[in-house]
């Protein structure tokens, strides 16, 4: 399946900013789930410093605004070519070892919520069949809801709360994997919905690393591994890790943020 991606951040200030450095992570690679045809990042207000692979094997450029500007604007677009895989990105090995998606972070920190959750593995036959059956329990246990929670959410808050979005779902299932010795990470991407072109944001899911397997992805969110209507751009043990953009900026200016995404085919 060839999915068509334009991605658009706009970014306004309430007054001239002195400097401001953007780390985009919006360039998506070739892998066995999918091939990049074409694409490009361009930048308006501001240039693209400088383009490296971060630890993950992440594509990452370093973006920055005009002296004194107060707009930026990144767009992101292209065509890539996907292939049905039942969610297993298989044994592909990068700059991180295995153990180092053990760790928790501050956002994956397990507490009795995650723990509780963790232990459904252990009890549906296999390791796959116990990691779907922990996804849906995610799921119930905090529904897709938007506006309870935020970027800073921690997968236990996000328990506690009782709802999330895809970044709060994904960060549980991490956390709840882990607990169970399973190595799991974040996922950033897209995702082609059946019933919209126009989207409002990016999405996210996780990966676990199953014996025999290799990685295998789980959208908890919508509750199945993910297929050729998927496109991935950056992992990490969390979500900041695999942020599609995160920065910095001097001065008070306030920030506003106008986000247009469109995935089809």
């Amino acid at each position: 399946m060839k999915l068509h991606i334009s991605h658009k951040t706009d970014y306004a200030y309430s007054a001239p900013v002195g400097y401001a450095l953007q780390k985009v992570r919006l360039r998506p690679l070739s892998n066995p789930q999918q091939t990049v045809l074409d694409w490009t990042n361009t930048v308006t207000g501001g240039k693209i410093e400088t383009g490296y692979l971060d630890h993950y094997g992440n594509h990452v450029d370093l973006c920055s605004i005009d002296s004194g500007g107060q707009s930026l604007t990144i767009f992101a677009s292209g065509t890539v070519e996907t292939m049905p895989s039942n969610g297993v990105l298989g044994m592909v090995f990068g700059r991180a070892p295995l153990w180092h998606f053990l760790q928790p972070t501050d956002k994956t920190m397990a507490g009795d919520g995650v723990k509780a959750l963790a232990k459904l593995i252990d009890q549906d036959g296999s390791v796959l069949d116990g990691l779907h059956a922990m996804s849906a329990a995610v799921l119930s246990a905090a529904p897709y809801t938007i506006g309870a929670t935020d970027a800073q959410t921690s997968a236990e808050d996000a328990l506690r709360i009782g709802a999330g979005v895809c970044q709060d779902h994904a960060q549980i299932f991490i956390s709840a994997a882990r607990v169970a010795g399973i190595p799991a990470r974040y996922v950033s991407g897209y995702l082609m919905m059946n019933e919209t072109v126009d989207q409002d944001a990016s999405h996210a899911w996780a990966e676990a690393h199953i014996d025999g397997l290799g990685w295998v992805g789980f959208d908890v969110s919508n509750g199945y591994s993910p297929d050729e209507r998927y496109v991935r751009i950056a992992t990490g043990r969390d979500a900041s890790d695999a942020s599609p953009i995160k920065g910095l900026r001097m001065g008070n200016a306030d920030e506003s943020l106008i986000v247009s995404l469109q995935v089809q085919q």
